[in-house]
């Protein structure tokens, strides 16, 4: 596997400086298990009593990490001592040994935090198909237990990176009852990126006090209209998860109902830390020269808003257009056309950069394509649609495809 790849022209200017966060201290090591020479271990520790909530991928090829949170979450309730994840390799495929490995990774953990190992949650990333060794991962536990570090953010997302040229984190704040909390998230995603239920590897901690149930639900509504709104190539990963892990430090009220109007503050911090990590996977789209913000409106409901913008997010010709900073809005209309959702042909309407390039079934007669052009020769581009059946909305990000795309992905395990 390539490593230390050009960042992308994309990237944020820096890693944002992410608090600590009560209750939750990282570490992060190189173990040589993505060859050498980086870090590629991860452990989160969480204060005794932390609640969590996971979404995972909806692949039918899931990995031996992702079987073994479901069933840790299960058993426990949604509670959680540590967060353990691997890059270099994703232990999927690996049959009988890569469940054995995903308990010795977990057993290792509860030994040295003196916890039960289903009270440790486990993320893998890297190649498919390859077995995963053990020993580096113990080893690897050892030095991290004495690095833990309330603000060691970095490098965590650092070392969950596969093909990704940048670490990804963000973080907010926000009130429950006039008590301050932080949301604070970590991410990794750059290719084999179109979630259904998860993305890549992601990572939320939180210091409010709430329940697994209150987490799981806040969970899976933010996460349905940003982790599974980002795509770069189409393709699910056999590893996708989020966690939401809460250390019940801050000193509010309980809240046991997700939709109690005390939380509307919190509902969109965490709604605006993982909008920024999904952006972020865009932006570090393998071989990625812009980012692409589709917008969608006048669909039946929100889901099929959200299935129409995927269409055109994945579609090569819309993302080779752009690319090539060709304006080329009839790719669109096939986009759309193809989504298998309700459009209406004759009242369908397309904007590109805020200009206006088709409506009522046809083209902007004798529109002007120097600005259209203008636009498409930047960094961010931003394409709107109307399909003219209803009031169903949805953004989704992506990025464009270049050749740089399939020289990675041919590399991939050289």
């Amino acid at each position: 596997m390539a490593h230390d790849p050009p960042r992308s022209p994309l990237a944020p200017a820096a890693f944002p400086a992410i608090p600590a966060v009560a209750g939750a201290r990282l570490a992060a090591a190189d173990t040589g298990l993505a060859g050498g020479g980086r870090r590629d271990l991860t452990l989160i520790e969480l204060t005794p009593g932390t609640a969590v909530a996971g979404v995972f991928t909806s692949s039918r090829m899931p990995s031996a990490e992702v079987d073994w949170c479901r069933a840790a979450l299960a058993a426990t309730g949604g509670a959680a001592r540590a967060i353990l994840a691997n890059a270099g390799n994703a232990n999927a495929f690996t049959g009988a040994a890569g469940a054995a490995a995903a308990r010795a990774s977990a057993e290792a953990v509860a030994e040295r935090l003196g916890c039960s190992p289903d009270e440790v949650l486990l993320a893998s990333t890297g190649v498919i198909g390859q077995r995963l060794p053990t020993e580096p991962i113990t080893r690897g536990v050892d030095r991290l237990r004495g690095e833990l570090a309330g603000d060691a953010w970095e490098p965590a997302a650092d070392a969950i990176r596969t093909t990704d040229t940048f670490p990804k984190g963000a973080w907010a704040t926000a009130e429950i009852d006039g008590v301050p909390v932080t949301v604070a998230g970590i991410a990794k995603g750059s290719g084999m990126i179109a979630p259904d239920m998860g993305t890549m590897l992601g990572f939320l901690v939180t210091d409010a006090a709430l329940p697994a149930g209150v987490l799981d639900r806040l969970l899976r509504a933010a996460n349905a209209d940003t982790f599974n709104c980002v795509s770069v190539d189409g393709d699910t990963s056999t590893s996708d998860t989020v966690l939401l892990a809460a250390t019940q430090q801050a000193d509010h009220a309980a809240v046991t109902d997700p939709g109690d109007p005390r939380l509307a503050a919190f509902r969109d911090a965490l709604h605006c830390v993982m909008a920024d990590l999904a952006a972020q996977l865009a932006r570090d789209g393998e071989g990625a020269s812009r980012l692409i913000t589709i917008r969608v409106d006048g669909a039946e409901d929100d889901g099929a808003a959200r299935r129409i913008g995927l269409a055109i997010a994945n579609s090569p010709l819309v993302k080779t257009a752009v690319a090539g900073g060709d304006p080329n809005w009839g790719r669109i209309v096939m986009a759309v056309g193809k989504a298998g959702e309700r459009a209406d042909r004759d009242r369908l309407a397309i904007w590109i950069g805020g200009h206006l390039v088709a409506r009522e079934g046809e083209g902007v007669p004798e529109l002007d394509e120097g600005p259209l052009a203008a636009h498409m020769a930047g960094r961010e581009i931003e394409l709107a649609v109307d399909v003219g059946v209803g009031t169903g909305a949805a953004r989704v990000w992506t990025c464009d495809l270049t050749d740089r795309y399939v020289a990675i992905n041919a590399d991939y395990r050289s």
